[in-house]
């Protein structure tokens, strides 16, 4: 995850590219509820912060200054809608998973943590850096940039090339250990 962005542009063919990876990732039901809000330039990603920072002074607080220079926002937004139509559908309306509201989680958040995750992946991939961050005011952001009624924002992530963090900025926790993390057989 890239903090801090020097605020050069980033080709347009490699932005589609990254957007594509998230186009691209499984869906279930293939309902296909996602959709990718992308502020590309000065003029538009501050449309985001505006809205995401209207009080006066807040973006001087923030701890990591070197976001607001991310050439490129890209808004993961989903439609929890299109899952209950898709498994409205006569091919779903038998199925198990048939009632959206008894699925042990909404899957729209499930796909669109892999869009998300493709989306990184591919940014690495085409040498940029990224960082995925929670969508501050969620629904005035949405209203600003036109998002329909019933979509959610998932959250956003900053592309563009990596500039040093400043001091003092970096991650302070460390990874737990493999060994830790996996269980194998049983807890």
């Amino acid at each position: 995850m890239v903090r801090s962005f020097d605020g050069r542009p980033v080709g347009a063919a490699v932005v589609d590219r990254v957007l594509d990876a998230a186009r691209r990732v499984p869906s279930a039901g293939f309902s296909q509820g996602l959709d990718l809000v992308v502020l590309e330039g000065r003029d538009q990603t501050e449309r985001y912060w505006a809205q995401a920072f209207p009080e006066p002074g807040a973006r001087d607080a923030f701890r990591w200054p070197g976001l607001f220079a991310a050439p490129v926002l890209v808004m993961l937004v989903v439609h929890p809608g299109a899952y209950h139509e898709r498994y409205a559908e006569a091919d779903k309306a038998g199925s198990a998973l048939a009632d959206p509201g008894r699925w042990s989680v909404p899957w729209w958040w499930v796909d669109g943590g892999m869009a998300a995750l493709s989306v990184l992946l591919a940014a690495v991939d085409e040498g940029l850096g990224a960082l995925l961050f929670s969508v501050s005011r969620p629904e005035a952001v949405l209203a600003s940039l036109g998002v329909p009624a019933g979509h959610r924002a998932l959250a956003c992530v900053a592309l563009g090339h990596p500039a040093p963090d400043p001091p003092g900025r970096s991650a302070s926790r460390a990874r737990r250990p493999f060994a830790d993390v996996v269980h194998r057989g049983h807890w």
